[in-house]
């Protein structure tokens, strides 16, 4: 059997980060790109080294479609084949939902342009060399914001709601060779969370964990543990968005 190849968007840094790790662990090669976040990147790439797996570095801005076919060719050469697609990369700004007057046009266009053209772009990169290595699964990063309707900003939601419309349609229309789904967390530790609300992170984090009802908030690996059961469980699941949040869109 070949050695399993996937791709983790935003793999540098959160989910994205623990993800790449999980698969290592599980002997996948990785291509781990980045946008920003180089230093932390670097430091994925070395330790899925350390753990034995077979990963490459490459920068790309998944809003650029030039530079998603780029990386696609990039992992085609390293490794000969696509089997797994993870989309991490994600952007927004936090502004409280009832400014409205705060978010620009220029807001709506870049987190769109990477939370939702990002994934399609690279979805539609890799459709052929999927399928060239028999098929394959997606598996892309959505938030209960797209399903709340309230998160770090209204564009975000809006972007995330989009992803997950997207996704049922991609399984649709990728399938029967290709699986698409979605896992969408709630309140995830870490550095994203924490330099978008500064001072307010620990009180929120606090909030969020009274509201749930296991009690506690996402770490990454807990993420991570939701993508890596719908690439490596049952085959018969494509079009979903696996909530992980620990119950706290129950109400």
């Amino acid at each position: 059997m070949p050695t399993p190849v996937a791709i983790i968007t935003g793999g540098g840094t959160g989910v994205g980060r623990a993800t790449a790790l999980s698969l290592a662990r599980l002997g996948y090669s990785l291509l781990i790109n980045y946008s920003r976040s180089q230093a932390e990147a670097e430091q994925t790439v070395a330790d899925a080294l350390a753990l034995g797996a077979k990963a490459i570095l490459f920068r790309a801005d998944v809003a650029d479609d030039a530079q998603c076919r780029s990386m696609i060719d990039a992992v085609v050469d390293a490794f000969s084949r696509i089997d797994v697609l993870v989309n991490c990369a994600a952007t927004t700004r936090f502004i409280d939902a009832a400014n409205l007057d705060a978010v620009t046009d220029d807001d709506w266009h870049r987190i769109f342009d990477v939370n939702l053209l990002g994934p399609f772009h690279c979805i539609r990169a890799v459709k052929q060399p999927m399928l060239n290595s028999g098929g394959g699964q997606i598996v892309s990063v959505s938030s209960i914001a797209a399903v709340l309707g309230k998160g770090s900003s209204i564009p975000y939601a809006a972007s995330k709601a989009a992803l997950n419309n997207v996704t049922v349609a991609l399984a649709r229309e990728l399938a029967p060779h290709i699986r698409v789904n979605a896992v969408a967390p709630g309140f995830i530790t870490g550095r994203w969370l924490e330099q978008g609300l500064g001072a307010g992170y620990e009180a929120a984090k606090r909030f969020a964990e009274e509201r749930t009802p296991l009690q506690r908030v996402c770490v990454p690996e807990d993420v991570a543990d939701a993508i890596v059961s719908l690439i490596t469980g049952s085959k018969m699941i494509t079009g979903q968005v696996l909530t992980c949040d620990g119950g706290m869109t129950l109400g």
